[in-house]
């Protein structure tokens, strides 16, 4: 399709943007507000934007608008685009595919590339045993999908989630979903046989990982009864949640629990996955091998994928017939992941996660030294966060604020968390040291002027 905007031509490639915040126009600019006429117009009014700027090219850290702005990006898509936005390896993977050919649907007439993918899922995700994987095309669907296999395997109805949890938006995943507005009110009635214990969060709760364990095991026992539960679904940090980080020994104390009873025991790594926290999985740092993990977000760069992964003999508990889907496992998504697979492992992503992390955690932890309103600096990897208060209570008024104020800025950031008080910082793996301490400078600078 030919672009309308105006002043849109020849572009350079987004690999080789420059590296620079850049600001050429107040945000949103003129062509920027044009777009958002024409998106109030046309657009459900449901569909969130973070930032009234509209994008017209992207690579390594940066995203710039259609009016030239150059916005640091330290939200990667929600952590989608780990390797980069348009990264040549991704763009020279999906090209080539194009030109073969774009769809037969996997269950009609099979191809190399689905088995590829799952051939390096089976590699890459925790545990030695004999694994199956499906493909899918979102978190959601993942979610979902994984879930129908437990309750295959096990025979039993019961689905335990915890407190903050985010697991998706279509009606079982809405179900397994903590926070109500805006994800839960007024589409029930949701998918029955969920049921919600509370999770480890140690800024809060101040409890060991073990006495959370023992707290939110003691409820499955009491509330639900292990027999019948199929599965424990969790997210090894929290995502939407307010990135928050359980304490050591709660996941192990929840897998443990979940052995015991013949309980499938479900890592949610659609946001943690694919290196963004320092490991390939969230869950690899808590030494705990779950039977099925769910993949998406980071798994194809940008283009849509998930996947199931698992202990061979639950996956393959499902009769033939029973799982796929029309579009599931798209070769040109298959094309993209083992692409990005492959530039994690060549320019080791998961050592340079570690190392943004550790610039991250060093510049928050000293603004938390100069603000009051930092209750809690947490994270792990490329993957940090930072929980306001006002005298102990959540501030989502003063965490709005400071997203406007780095937004005006230059900086693009997301908020989380169910009361609106964390902003959380999922910068691309690929971004250069100078523009990650840029943009800690400028949320310096906002969070002084949001007071």
């Amino acid at each position: 399709m030919v672009s309308t905007v105006p002043g849109a031509g020849e572009l350079q490639p987004p690999d080789s943007l420059p590296q620079q915040r850049r600001l050429v126009t107040e945000i949103p600019g003129p062509r920027s507000r044009m777009l958002g006429a024409r998106r109030s117009a046309t657009v459900a009014r449901a569909i969130p934007a973070t930032i009234p700027a509209f994008i017209d090219r992207a690579g390594g850290g940066v995203v710039v608008d259609v009016d030239g702005n150059s916005l640091i990006d330290m939200g990667s898509g929600i952590a989608v685009t780990n390797v980069g936005n348009a990264s040549p390896a991704v763009v020279a993977a999906v090209t080539e595919q194009v030109g073969r050919f774009t769809h037969t649907a996997f269950g009609v007439a099979p191809y190399e590339g689905y088995v590829a993918v799952c051939e390096a899922l089976a590699a890459i995700t925790p545990g030695n045993h004999e694994k199956r994987s499906l493909l899918l095309n979102s978190g959601a669907e993942a979610v979902e999908n994984a879930v129908k296999i437990a309750r295959v395997h096990t025979g039993r109805p019961a689905v335990v989630v915890v407190e903050h949890a985010f697991h998706g938006r279509t009606n079982l995943a809405m179900a397994m979903t903590a926070k109500a507005t805006p994800y839960k009110r007024g589409f029930g009635p949701f998918a029955p046989e969920i049921y919600r214990v509370p999770t480890s969060y140690p800024f809060r709760d101040g409890l060991s990982g073990s006495a959370a364990a023992a707290r939110a095991t003691a409820l499955i026992d009491s509330l639900v009864g292990a027999e019948l539960t199929a599965a424990i679904v969790i997210e090894p940090i929290q995502g939407e949640g307010g990135f928050i980080v359980p304490a050591p020994g709660f996941l192990a104390g929840l897998a443990d629990y979940a052995a015991q009873h013949g309980i499938v025991f479900i890592a949610d790594e659609i946001q943690t996955g694919f290196a963004r926290t320092g490991d390939w999985f969230a869950i690899e740092h808590e030494s705990v091998t779950p039977d099925l993990v769910i993949t998406a977000k980071g798994i194809a760069g940008g283009l849509p994928l998930s996947a199931v992964t698992g202990r061979a003999e639950i996956v393959d508990s499902v009769p033939p017939g029973g799982l796929g889907g029309t579009y599931s496992g798209n070769p040109l998504a298959c094309a993209a992941a083992l692409a990005v697979i492959e530039q994690i492992e060549k320019e080791d992503l998961r050592q340079r996660a570690i190392e943004l992390g550790g610039i991250m955690s060093e510049r928050l932890h000293a603004l938390a030294g100069q603000f009051s309103e930092i209750g809690e600096v947490r994270g792990r990897g490329a993957m940090m966060a930072i929980e306001l208060s006002h005298e102990g209570a959540p501030d989502a008024a003063f965490t709005s604020r400071v997203a406007a104020q780095c937004h005006a800025r230059g900086v693009l950031v997301l908020t989380a968390g169910t009361d609106g008080n964390v902003l959380r910082f999922l910068p691309p793996l690929v971004m250069p040291d100078h523009l990650l301490q840029e943009a800690m400078d400028v949320l310096g600078e906002s969070l002084a002027a949001a007071r």
